[in-house]
């Protein structure tokens, strides 16, 4: 069935669908990776979004129980140049197709995947709808009903048991990977919901604690930098993606909206202490903004090597640091795992360290 990408700007991209045509709409963004597309529909921090592959084939090796960042989809909707039908994997337990088919998730293939993301590239990622029917004036009232950025944060606290320190994690809306590298250093994780106060975290007297990653534009929380600059005080912290840019928040930097963002698993970024650059896997539309850094009360730890956005910084005078990249490398290399032992690193010898 011919299905159809309206964007914003006018743009409209032809291809097709083999499920039943869904109406959607959302923020059109682009992936870079050649593998992972599981852990990427999964993953909350692109809840909502109209997900493009730019790599040509995805779903050859089909869907797992085991590599989801959530137990349902995050994205809005799946597009790719080709999409296999027939997975060919050991751990397969079903095609994409009948994946997307069971949560309604719209899919197109066929689309020139090249073509859009240079114009994605050029005019930045802009709101689109996938319909059956481009001439459907339903198209143009979802074009100009603002994104809506809710997220798969939990709304109850929840308590994985170890032997370990005691990490309290404030849930923005968190990876599935981040709590299983968490339980592998055997950490007693306490997850607490978003709008969870500094009290509730102080009474469980945690060891340290970890700011998630999470979908949406960290200038719509300065709500939750309060909690953050009480807890600073007395814990140590490590913020990732979101967590990240609220840390940033939370000690006087600022943060922007990127044009097309850093979706994918081949990003470099240095480290400014040591001089050594990393592959990353990277996930955000919004970073912290440099020029508002030096007024600031944080110190840049990491730097990406190509457009020289903050990937890190390191809170002056308290045991907290955050890094923009994802280290559970969930999917992507697995550089940046050493983040992990930093934290912990730094709880047990109270200063944030170097990459040892």
């Amino acid at each position: 069935m011919k299905t159809y990408l309206v964007l914003s700007n006018g743009s409209i991209y032809q291809g097709y669908s083999k499920l039943k045509p869904i109406t959607t709409a959302g923020e059109v963004v682009f992936s870079t990776g050649m593998t992972g597309y599981q852990e990427t529909i999964t993953d909350p921090s692109y809840y909502g979004q109209i997900m493009v592959f730019t790599y040509p084939l995805i779903g050859n090796y089909g869907i797992n129980f085991e590599d989801n960042e959530k137990d349902t989809p995050c994205v809005s909707s799946i597009i790719a140049y080709d999409i296999a039908e027939h997975p060919s994997n050991y751990r397969s337990k079903m095609s994409l197709y009948q994946y997307a088919e069971k949560f309604n998730i719209p899919m197109i293939e066929g689309i020139d995947t090249r073509e859009l993301t240079k114009e994605l590239r050029h005019d930045g990622c802009i709101k689109g709808v996938i319909t059956d029917n481009p001439n459907d004036k339903a198209v143009q009232k979802l074009l100009n009903k603002p994104v809506s950025f809710a997220n798969h944060a939990t709304d109850e606290t929840t308590h994985i048991k170890g032997d370990g320190l005691k990490v309290a994690v404030i849930d923005y809306g968190i990876k599935n990977s981040i709590v299983s590298e968490l339980v592998n250093f055997d950490a007693d994780v306490h997850i607490f919901p978003a709008d969870v106060s500094a009290q509730e975290i102080e009474d469980i007297n945690p060891d340290g604690i970890v700011l998630s990653n999470g979908p949406g534009d960290p200038a719509n929380m300065i709500d939750k930098i309060g909690v953050i600059q009480a807890l600073q005080e007395e814990y140590p912290i490590m913020g990732i993606c979101l967590g990240n840019q609220l840390l940033g928040l939370a000690n006087g930097a600022k943060t922007f909206k990127m044009k097309f963002g850093h979706r994918g698993f081949n990003h470099a970024v240095k480290d400014l202490q040591t001089g050594k650059c990393y592959f990353t896997s990277q996930n955000h539309g919004y970073a912290l903004l440099p020029e508002s850094i030096p007024g600031s009360n944080v110190d840049v730890l990491f730097e990406e090597v190509n457009d020289h956005t903050v990937e890190g910084i390191k809170v002056k005078g308290h045991n907290a640091f955050s890094v923009q990249f994802h280290p559970d490398a969930s999917p992507g290399p697995h550089d940046a795992l050493f983040i992990f032992n930093k934290f912990f690193n730094m709880i047990t010898k109270k200063e944030v360290l170097t990459n040892e």
